[in-house]
């Protein structure tokens, strides 16, 4: 399979969780070896749980099904450019590299506003750092788009 199959996973997700009345507009992907480990999306209406994102729920999922904390051999899909809080989750997995489709830029175009400190970073350095890459923007945006957008 290729990085944009994993990621339209991560965008089919994203779906499910806006049409599901507990779940959120946002989906992620977890990838070892070409296996799909876990494949979710936004859980914190369902555990009522702000922690609940789709990255974080994923690296929950993941580290317990691989029984390892570190998640270094594996690789993250999500259908947006992680928040802070999950970007710090993702520091401390050591994904060996991350995709995403929308800019946190482009969450914050449509009221998925992050901290202001998250904006006025570089955004080049960040990606750099995490070894980020943006796949699929449109694609992943377009949930947003469709009517009955769920936070």
């Amino acid at each position: 399979m290729t990085h944009e199959t994993y990621m339209q996973m991560a965008i089919t997700k994203a779906k499910e969780g806006k049409s599901a009345s507990t779940g959120g507009a946002f989906g992620a992907v977890i990838v070892l070896n070409d296996e799909v480990v876990c494949a979710v999306h936004n859980q914190v209406k369902k555990e009522q749980d702000i922690t609940q994102h789709a990255e974080l729920h994923a690296i929950q999922i993941a580290a317990k099904k691989l029984g390892k904390h570190r998640l270094k051999d594996c690789v993250l899909y999500t259908s947006c450019e992680p928040c802070m809080m999950c970007l710090g989750a993702c520091y401390w997995a050591q994904f060996k590299a991350v995709y995403f489709g929308a800019s946190a830029q482009d969450a914050k175009d449509y009221g998925y506003v992050y901290s202001n400190c998250y904006y006025e970073m570089d955004s080049d350095q960040r990606h750099k750092e995490f070894r980020m890459t943006q796949l699929l923007a449109k694609e992943a945006i377009s949930v947003w788009e469709e009517k009955g957008v769920s936070r």
